[in-house]
């Protein structure tokens, strides 16, 4: 296994569409692990292949408190979401130390393969759909700060820029 750079917003190739993934095979299932083993490591609760410059519908989450309920979510979709709405605070391995609220779904009906190539389906609330609606978001090259106010926005790419020159200097 190996841990995979994580691209940092306002990075273009975050911003690139995902294909389905054709085949789930061995290539896949290292891509998985990898990904697992960098959002443990980062630490964080969800990691999509696009954040690591991978772009295939790939996603892993896990949400558990002791990092022990790996979800894996290949071609995944969201085929319902209530109207109810719930706003969390979120953060993203894309944008280091940047946390601010996103109003989304309270709940989602999720359909996927895992993978073994093996289809499921489930409905989720809190935390986890959260988490799924933030993940698929990146599969389709949006990243969370995009739901905030333009000025938002900028001060957060400064801020960035910011770290970035901080961190080259040391």
């Amino acid at each position: 296994m190996a841990l995979l750079p994580i691209l940092h917003y306002p990075d273009p190739r975050l911003h690139k569409v995902a294909k389905p993934v054709e085949v789930i095979d061995d290539r896949i299932r290292e891509l998985v692990r990898n990904m697992a083993e960098t959002m443990y490591e980062a630490p964080g609760v969800g990691l999509a292949a696009t954040q690591v410059d991978v772009h295939e519908r790939v996603v892993v989450i896990d949400i558990s408190e002791d990092s022990d309920q790996l979800l894996v979510l290949i071609n995944p979709e969201i085929t319902w979401k209530s109207e109810e709405q719930q706003v969390y605070e979120e953060g993203c391995l894309s944008v280091p130390g940047i946390y601010d609220e996103v109003r989304r779904s309270s709940r989602i009906h999720v359909k996927a393969h895992n993978e073994k190539d093996e289809a499921f389906e489930f409905d989720a609330e809190g935390l986890l759909a959260v988490c799924v609606q933030h993940e698929l978001d990146h599969l389709l090259g949006k990243v969370f700060v995009e739901y905030l106010s333009p000025l938002k926005q900028s001060r957060i790419r400064a801020k960035i820029r910011k770290q970035e020159r901080e961190a080259e200097r040391v």
